[in-house]
């Protein structure tokens, strides 16, 4: 009877255990695909309604306009957002651009009727710099011709064409100049906010465009450049979409050159002497990455520096055509568990550091790599060809958000160790850190008047009150450190800053205003960043 009952307890435990393993097996597998699954739809978590304490929206229009018939519509009415989800806004309409004459016809229609105007592509900026309230949005995306000039290396774009397009289009002879580190952005997107990336002797996308043909409030179409136009050439680079509408821009591109890849982890504080000595004057590593850990043993203490060293001039002619991400849902499941806590963190860095080398993805044909001693090669076009679509999920209570910071390059190791502490020192998961190179910065509303380091960081919320308070408080917190150690920070995300920290930011900030209403006195060009920008400088 004793032995039954132990048997029948031992078959009970290993029953129990039995169901406790298999429900977490369960709820793993189910966890796990929900984190791996793409992403159903657009997120639109709200709108962050203020900025440092002024509120953002705006009263409905009393009598709006009828709408013209003749315009190619996309929405009458309605809301729009952007990628963080959290600026959901109402529109008075977004009109279909694919032609010059929609953009002439839709400002003409805006100046009868007393509306404003916004542009927009693929909003990828988090504050409002594409629309406003009862705007009328001129949707871009539609508007992507691009010819390329390979005598002169040179192609002229449409401001609605992405990066990716136009990739795949001077892929592979030719390859983009200047551009983000990810080809997800159009044009004009990367023209509005003067983009940097991977390309550390290019500089920002500024350096890269000759001239521009733009359109202005009065709908006359003017040309500028450095040598014609100057000021409203400076202006509209890195502008915000609030002088004119970029018809058109002239850039340069380059060959697609042949790298061989490397990669070598250093110490953080190490970084500005290893630029120094290793990268900034060899001319021939044409593209570097540096990515800092974000797991919690070491927390933004070890680099990984990335480094593409040119081989060839040209790639070889059986390059095959660019190839797409993949692994997307691994690695979106591997970013999205990073939210979950240090363990998942220490998970991601481990997979970065160990796992990654072994599954990189070498593009040049085998036959050319022999003679480079089986080293991975691949041209310039390849990691430039990044869409990111592991970073886009299917989780509709929280977001990914932006921001980046420029320090005079002598800043770099103290400013690292305050963001250090106070990166540490709150809750909100830090999911990538990256440094970038930024040279001095020939533009009106410049964010490195000096030679900069960058230091891009995206970081997850949740997208409610609570998760936007606490991005609110740790956004003017790493303000306050740049400004301590003499930089500043990029204008394109979230408006968490306060009316104090822009200013100081952004000393000219009152001057650029100034020009704006000099070269659209009607304030045709409107965006709720616009209006933030105002406020700041007390302009009605």
């Amino acid at each position: 009877m004793a032995d039954g009952r132990k048997r029948l307890g031992i078959s009970r435990r290993l029953l129990l255990g039995a169901a406790v393993l298999g429900g977490a097996a369960a709820w793993g597998g189910t966890t796990l695909a929900r984190l791996a699954r793409d992403p159903s739809g657009a997120k639109d978590a709200g709108r962050i309604a203020d900025f440092d304490g002024v509120s953002l929206p705006l009263e409905p229009l009393a009598n709006p306009p009828a709408y013209d018939p003749s315009l190619p519509w996309l929405s009458k009415g309605g809301n729009i957002n952007d990628a963080s989800a959290l600026s959901r806004t109402p529109v008075y309409g977004v009109v279909a651009v694919s032609e010059e004459d929609h953009v002439a016809r839709a400002l003409a229609f805006a100046r009868q009727n007393g509306l404003k105007v916004s542009m927009a592509a693929v909003r990828h900026s988090m504050g409002g710099q594409a629309f406003d309230d009862n705007a009328l949005v001129l949707d871009m995306r539609k508007f992507n011709k691009v010819t390329v000039e390979a005598e002169a290396k040179t192609m002229t774009v449409q401001p609605g064409a992405t990066w990716h397009d136009i990739q795949n289009m001077l892929h592979p002879r030719f390859a983009v100049k200047a551009m983000q580190s990810t080809d997800i952005f159009s044009v004009g997107g990367s023209i509005s906010v003067n983009a940097h990336g991977m390309d550390h002797q290019a500089g920002s996308v500024a350096g890269s465009v000759q001239s521009m043909r733009v359109m202005l409030a009065d709908g006359s179409v003017v040309t500028c450049s450095r040598g014609e136009n100057a000021e409203l050439f400076r202006h509209v680079l890195g502008g915000y979409g609030l002088f004119g509408v970029v018809l058109e821009a002239k850039l340069d591109i380059v060959d697609n050159a042949v790298y061989q890849t490397s990669r070598e982890i250093i110490r953080s504080e190490d970084f500005p002497a290893f630029f120094a000595e290793h990268l900034e004057q060899d001319r021939n590593i044409g593209l570097f990455y540096g990515h800092l850990s974000t797991a919690p043993g070491n927390f933004l203490e070890d680099m990984i520096v990335y480094r593409y060293d040119k081989v060839a001039d040209q790639p070889p002619a059986d390059m095959p055509a660019l190839g797409e991400p993949d692994g997307v849902g691994m690695k979106r499941a591997i970013m999205n568990l990073a939210k979950l806590g240090d363990t998942f963190q220490s998970l991601k860095w481990y997979a970065e550091k160990n796992l990654e080398p072994k599954f990189e993805s070498c593009t040049v044909p085998r036959t050319a790599a022999m003679g480079e001693g089986e080293a991975c090669l691949v041209t310039r076009n390849n990691p430039m060809h990044d869409s990111v679509p592991y970073l886009f999920n299917d989780l509709a209570y929280e977001t990914d958000i932006l921001h980046e910071y420029f320090v005079p390059r002598g800043e770099y190791d103290a400013f690292i160790a305050g963001a250090r502490e106070i990166l540490r020192g709150q809750d909100l998961p830090v999911l990538n850190a990256s440094v970038r190179i930024v040279h001095r910065e020939d533009v009106a509303l410049t964010y490195a008047p000096e030679p900069a380091f960058a230091l891009v960081l995206y970081i997850n919320q949740s997208a409610d009150d609570a998760g936007n308070a606490k991005m609110r408080a740790l956004t003017r917190a790493m303000i306050d450190l740049t400004l301590k150690h003499r930089g500043r920070f990029f204008l394109p995300y979230q408006l968490h800053f306060t009316r104090a920290q822009l200013l100081a930011s952004y000393p000219e900030l009152p001057a650029f205003l100034a020009k704006k209403r000099e070269v659209d006195p009607g304030e045709l060009f409107q965006s709720t960043f616009y209006r933030a920008l105002k406020t700041a400088v007390g302009v009605a």
